[in-house]
């Protein structure tokens, strides 16, 4: 394994955010330490503009490299520690021409970046959205392909034909490529699309385990790049998402994906930590019976209390019976039947109206069977006289 890690950020649909993540992307490892160069391979210089450089200045560029005697070291601007960029131009386009009879012009960059192997950890090409030549030559010197995707119809059918290009150039030119993984870029969560895209992407890469193909052991990264203005301000201004604002949701976003990344290139980490994983559920099971055994007795004996508590409802239902009469509202214009005698007439209460009868208040149908609320209890009426019967007139002198 070579001592640089090459990595060919590469799509040819345009506009699905190859060149912010090779800035951001960049600037986030190279913020954990690791030295780093980005390397613009695209004719619109757009990663140049990105990172603060003027395209076309008196120092020699990526033109220069493919088509002259410039060298990686010459060409490449350093930003700050542990970021380096090597600058494009518009000249760039002509390369492919300039080039068409030069034998061997695929192999061009990777005879290039031989050269500063032992200056940076890793190589981050942005790729221009075409199959040309320049891209070749990306697929030519890079280890790994990472793929910016939008989740739409579109961008997904271009996959394809990326995907053919890799697999030629596995082939014919470079024996170790091999396709890292898709990152989702400007990524729309709550869409229906965007989840019907996902999940035939990673059906597709599923489907694509166990056999020789350069994506056998692509995935999807964890980390999606949210849609976010932040991201697309900041090249305005030549500044990296981290310069211009660190609080945004690209930046939080960049920074996770860069721990994903470096968790890819640290195999060795994951390694080690199996064994541990492999313990924990011999430990689980243990702890599981054991707390079974020791709280079968009580299990029993709390079984006893709901017993006695489900038994003492049935002794208290005759009580509700009891006082049922006296709780159970009467209808109005009734009289309440009681054994006690009552001396007067009760005052009036919230109760409804109409519950208790004055003696005076004549009735249109007298009733006989009930008895005034004002005549103690024991005592009757006299058989010809009621106590709503008219007084009968005297007799003359």
């Amino acid at each position: 394994m070579r001592d640089v890690q090459t990595l060919a950020i590469i799509n040819q649909k345009g506009g699905v955010g190859k060149t912010t993540t090779v800035a951001n992307l960049g600037a986030a490892i190279a913020a954990r330490g690791k030295r780093l160069c980005l390397v613009d391979m695209d004719p619109q210089a757009h990663l140049t503009l990105h990172v603060g450089l003027e395209p076309g200045a008196n120092n020699p560029g990526l033109y220069e490299v493919l088509t002259g005697d410039a060298s990686m070291s010459d060409a490449a601007v350093k930003l700050n520690e542990n970021l380096s960029a090597v600058p494009s131009v518009i000249d760039l386009a002509a390369a492919e021409t300039e080039l068409v009879t030069v034998v061997g012009r695929e192999q061009i960059l990777n005879d290039r970046l031989a050269g500063c192997n032992s200056d940076y950890d890793y190589v981050m090409i942005d790729c221009p959205p075409s199959l040309g030549l320049l891209t070749l030559n990306a697929l030519a010197a890079a280890d790994y392909v990472f793929i910016p995707l939008q989740a739409h119809f579109l961008a997904l059918q271009g996959l394809g034909m990326l995907l053919e290009t890799v697999a030629l150039v596995q082939q014919r030119i470079n024996p170790r490529l091999k396709v890292g993984g898709v990152i989702l870029c400007m990524h729309e969560k709550q869409t229906r699309l965007a989840g019907e895209v996902v999940a035939d992407l990673e059906e597709f890469l599923n489907s694509a385990r166990d056999t020789n193909v350069p994506w056998s052991e692509a995935s999807i990264f964890k980390t999606a790049i949210r849609r976010n203005i932040k991201l697309a301000e900041c090249p305005s201004y030549g500044k990296t998402i981290f310069d211009y604002d660190p609080y945004s949701h690209g930046a939080i976003d960049y920074d996770s994906l860069a721990e994903e990344f470096m968790a890819f290139f640290s195999p060795q980490k994951a390694v080690e930590d199996k064994p541990a994983e492999t313990s924990e559920p011999v430990e689980t099971v243990e702890e599981i019976q054991q707390p079974q055994t020791t709280q079968a007795p009580p299990a029993a004996a709390e079984t006893e209390p709901a017993v006695d508590e489900a038994a003492e409802p049935v002794e208290q239902t005759p009580e509700p019976a009891d006082e049922s009469p006296e709780s159970i509202d009467q209808p109005p214009g009734s009289i309440r039947e009681s054994s006690e005698p009552v001396s007067e007439a009760p005052e009036p209460t919230d109760e409804s109206p109409g519950e208790f009868r004055s003696e005076a208040e004549p009735t249109s149908e007298p009733d006989t069977e009930n008895i005034p609320a004002s005549q103690p209890a024991g005592e009757t009426a006299p058989e010809n006289q009621s106590p709503i019967a008219p007084v009968p007139p005297q007799p003359l002198q």
